[in-house]
This record gives C-alpha cells, sequence and structure tokens, in this order.
C-alpha cells in the first residue's frame, strides 16, 4: 500500500507516493535520482549512505522513508549552495581525501554532523566521530585533515 509522505529534501519541500516501508536510500536513488548516496553493506554499518536529518547523520539505508515525514533531509547533492562546494566538501577537494571516492558522500555528510554538533573538534573527537564511516582504500589521515581544515574555515560561520 502506498502512502504520501511529506519531508523537506535539501532545502524543498518534497512530496511523493510511496511505499512507506521502502527505505530512504532506496527512494532517494530510484525515485528522486539522488544518486550521491551509496549502497554499501545495507545494514547500516559502513556509512555510504550517510545523509543529515534534522541536523543528524543517519544511515538512510536503515531507515524507512515514512520515518522522515516532516523532517529536513540533506543528501551530498543539498550541500552546495549558488555553485560552491560546501566548506567539508572543498576541503575533502583540497586534501585529496578519497581514492575511489564510494565512501566520500557519506564521510562528508558524516563530517559535517559532527561540525554541527562540535565546530571546534580536537583531533581525537574527529577520528572517533568518524570511525564508524568505512573507506577501504585508506584515505582516513586525508579525511582527518580535511575535517580540521573544514573546521578552521567553518568557525564562527554557518554549517549548514
Amino acid at each position: 500500500m502506498q502512502e504520501t509522505i511529506s519531508f523537506h529534501l535539501n532545502g524543498n519541500e518534497t512530496v511523493l507516493k510511496t511505499d512507506p516501508s521502502q527505505t530512504l536510500l532506496w527512494v532517494l536513488r530510484n525515485h528522486l535520482n539522488l544518486t550521491g548516496t551509496k549502497y554499501g553493506c545495507g545494514s547500516g554499518f559502513c556509512g555510504a549512505c550517510t545523509v543529515i536529518i534534522d541536523k543528524e547523520a543517519v544511515r538512510s539505508c536503515s531507515i524507512p522513508i515514512s520515518d522522515v515525514a516532516g523532517k529536513n533531509v540533506i543528501t551530498i547533492e543539498g550541500l552546495a549552495k549558488d555553485g560552491k562546494l560546501h566548506p567539508v566538501q572543498q576541503a575533502f577537494v583540497d586534501h585529496d581525501a578519497l581514492q575511489c571516492g564510494y565512501c566520500t558522500p557519506g564521510m562528508i555528510m558524516n563530517a559535517v554532523a559532527l561540525l554541527i554538533k562540535n565546530p571546534k573538534p580536537a583531533r581525537e573527537q574527529i577520528v572517533k566521530g568518524m570511525e564508524d564511516n568505512f573507506c577501504r582504500c585508506g584515505a582516513h589521515i586525508r579525511i582527518i585533515k580535511a575535517i580540521e581544515t573544514a573546521a578552521s574555515k567553518i568557525e564562527g560561520g554557518t554549517i549548514l
């Protein structure tokens, strides 16, 4: 049975009719053509599918679309503004904080959520905050440096 679900997606009111038990990940990718959010493990373990819901990092493969009704969802596509990359995105580019790039959207979304909660994290807090997002390529040191750089550039500014 389909239901009508309304939520804000990347700053826009979104209304769709779909199976309420379908995961947010598959609705984003298959119905809304937002393919930046990646399928990784399918069980909420790897972090490739991370999005931000009401300023919290959430694994979109583990949440039914019905749970986002009335909420604010941000995907990797919603971070850049007016053609300018978000400071975390730019720091990942500047520090070459990726190799294959598959985990990068989830890493960036988790890092943004981390900086929302703690705009001036110590290195240890970044490591702890990012430990549940996996990168098989081994770009961890560059990822940490990128987040440190983004935090210094965002300082006093708006993260979202």
